[in-house]
Formats: structure tokens, sequence, C-alpha cells
């Protein structure tokens, strides 16, 4: 979409601007639409009038007020990060999905879509999981509710998230090995997506981020952009002022569409969303779909997707479960192509660089999808000396140990014993 006109650049962030997104098709612009196989459109024909009944009603909004206060924890605080921003030259403040239910903003979306399925007759509900904190977010949300749940989950992403498995067995969730494709979030998203289609009336799929046939990328952001309404009035309450700059890091989108959209009609602050670079700029070496990839469909949806010259989808890599995915959500693709948002990569290394770094400046483990926006937001303060910088913290580390014991901690542990020699 680099060839926009300016004109069709200011044509499409005002219509985003004004809400006119997604239009009747399930279009955020060029972007989104539905591409499902036939048995599944009454599903999601179902599922597109159930949203328009209840998502906005009253009673419906009231119920899940009521989880999210006093089952989910909202609102979560903002922190303001001072010795981050001591050494960044800039004042940090975190909004904190970390200390959310479950350990993640995926609890906002998981609750709401649980309470949804149950309004709508659903008998069982069927959901994908990366790093493992949307299952472990819809085992919580369909036990609070009373419904069955079953989570796909890569084999892969089944070794490096080890605690989260154990706690959606805990929570009352079959757990089913992926074991086919990339064996990474993209095979559990085509496993769900075969079990819904055996079952498309009496089960419900629980999808986890803003990617996937409309209305999922609409649902799944008006469920999370309480992250980024609270945020907005937390600190305009404590600062009187809006941030210069917003971050959050990006993998399927729905932690940064919920920070984000509130804020995309304030043109003084400037939004950077985070991709993981992984170990490099080459089709496989990383998960960087807005900055590296071209239009194309995937799961649903026609949006940015790492893809060869012949168009098949590329495994990628990420050493964050939960960014490591070949697509992106449509609205992010749209605002992208509109000039409003900006998006960039941070690599592995520069996210466990920020992970120490936050553990030993703040107390606060992040996860190492977070880390990323923590990178970006570091290097773009470097520029802009004395910024005010809101970061999307979406979830916490403890998910990530396995992995950082085998980075962070052995490189600590190396250190150590050369010091002590």
């Amino acid at each position: 979409m680099s060839s926009l006109g300016e004109a069709d650049r200011k044509r499409l962030l005002a219509d985003s601007i004004a809400g006119k997104f997604p239009d009747a098709r399930g279009r955020f612009g060029p972007f989104g639409g539905r591409y499902v196989p036939e048995t599944l459109i009454p599903a999601i024909e179902r599922l597109e009038a159930g949203l328009r009944t209840h998502l906005h009603a009253s009673d419906f909004q009231r119920e899940l007020a009521d989880e999210l206060q006093g089952w989910v924890g909202r609102p979560t605080a903002l922190t303001h990060a001072k010795r981050l921003g001591a050494r960044w030259g800039a004042d940090v403040w975190l909004k904190r999905e970390d200390l959310a239910h479950t350990g993640a903003h995926k609890i906002n979306n998981a609750i709401g879509q649980a309470l949804l399925a149950r309004r709508l007759g659903a008998r069982r509900v069927v959901a994908e999981t990366g790093a493992g904190q949307h299952g472990v977010a819809s085992a919580a949300a369909c036990a609070r509710v009373g419904l069955p749940c079953t989570v796909y989950m890569g084999e892969i992403d089944m070794e490096r998230q080890a605690p989260n498995v154990g706690r959606m067995r805990l929570l009352g969730a079959e757990v089913v090995p992926v074991t086919e494709g990339d064996r990474t979030l993209r095979a559990a998203v085509d496993e769900a997506l075969r079990d819904w289609v055996a079952d498309p009336l009496g089960t419900y799929y629980l999808l986890g981020s803003a990617i996937g046939p409309h209305p999922y990328p609409y649902l799944v952001r008006e469920l999370q952009t309480i992250i980024g309404r609270e945020a907005r009035a937390q600190l305009l309450e404590r600062t009187g002022e809006l941030p210069d700059a917003l971050f959050a890091c990006v993998g399927g989108g729905s932690n940064s569409i919920g920070l984000f959209h509130p804020f995309v009609a304030d043109a003084s602050v400037e939004i950077v969303g985070i991709e993981a670079g992984g170990r490099g700029p080459a089709l496989g070496e990383n998960s960087a779909s807005l900055a590296l990839g071209r239009p194309g469909v995937l799961q649903g949806a026609y949006s940015l997707l790492l893809q060869d010259p012949h168009g098949q989808i590329q495994e990628t890599h990420s050493i964050s479960a939960g960014l490591d995915y070949p697509g992106v959500g449509p609205e992010h693709a749209l605002l992208q192509a509109a000039g409003r948002v900006r998006y960039e990569a941070a690599s592995d290394d520069e996210a466990l660089a920020a992970v120490l770094e936050c553990c030993q400046s703040e107390g606060i483990l992040p996860a190492l999808e977070s880390a990323h926006a923590l990178a970006g937001a570091r290097r773009w303060a470097a520029t802009h000396p004395g910024k005010r910088i809101l970061i999307g913290l979406s979830g916490r580390g403890d998910k990530d140990m396995p992995t950082l014991q085998r980075t962070l901690i052995a490189q600590l542990e190396a250190a150590g014993r050369r010091g002590a020699a």
C-alpha cells in the first residue's frame, strides 16, 4: 500500500477517525473482509447478528463491566517508570496489563467473548493460543461462565510455554497439541478453524487476536479498547496531558489496537507499533508482517502477510511465542496505509535486553512480547529527549521463564562465574 497517494491516505485516516471501519462488508479500507468456507457462513452470520444485538446493549455491558472490575481486576494500574525514564532521558509510563487476572490483556477479550458465547447458546468453546496467555484466559473465562473449553496449541509453543499449558489444564481446558505445519500459532489457528467447521452452530470459536474473518477484528478491538480508554483517562488525571508517543508490541495486534484506537484521533500523539524482528530481515527469520509483508489472504482476512514471491506463507521466527505469526490484523494494515501509525521491528536481542533493563530498573518482569515495545520506546527516546512516552505492558513474563532461563539467566550466571574467577 506504499503506492497510495496523500489524498488517499487522508481519506482513509478521516474515515477511520469517523468510525466508518469496518464497513458493511467487514473491510478496513482495502483490508479485512470474510474469506471462509461456505460451511462457516451461518456461524459467522449468527455471530455478527449476536454481536449487533448484545455487544453494546446496556445489560451486556453491565455484566461485562462487573466481570472486568470484580474478576479481572480493572482498571489496571498506570505506573510511572521513573528509573527507566531517568536512564532514557524521558518521562515513561507503563499501562500494566500484566496486573490483570491471568497475567495479560487477553482476559479482556476472553471474558467478553465467553459471555457472548453463552448468550448465543453455544455448547462448547474452542480457542487457539501461541504464548499460552489467550489459552489461559479462555480456559479461565469458560470456567467462569460454565462452558467446556478446548485449546489448540502448537507443539513448539507447548514446549517453550510449559507453565501456561499446566495452568490451562488446571482451569479445566483440554489442551490439544498441534503437530502439523509450523507447530506454532498459525497452525493452532488452522486446527481451531477445522474444529469449528465440524460443528459451526454448537461450537463457539473464541479467537484471541484482532485477526480472522469479519466480525472478529472488530469484536476483539471493541473488547480491548478498554486498555486505551483507561490509559488515556489515567494519564490525563496524573499529568493533565496526553503522551507525546505511544508504543505497543504487535503480533496479531489485539493489545496494540486496544491501546491505539482511543488515541487515533489525537494528532499530537505519535503512535508506534513494534513487531518481532527476530534474527534479521530475511524471510523465516522474523515475524514483522507490517514492516516486511505483502498483501494476501490468511485465515479469513485480507491483510499484510509474510509470504514468498509465489504467495506461499512462510514460517516465522520470534523469541516471543505470542508474536510468532505471519500476518497481522486488518485494522493495523489500514492504520499503516493511512500513515497514522508507524510500525518498526525489534530484534530478539533487543527484547531480551529490554526484559533485563525493566526488571532491574523497575522491579517488573515483562513478557517477551511486551519487551519488544519497551525496546522500541527506548530507541525512540534516544532521539526525542524529554518526551512523555506511554507503553502498553501487555503481559507479565512468568510464562517466559523457560526461555529466559536458557538465555538471560544463563548469561548472568556465566558472567557471575567469570567474575568469581
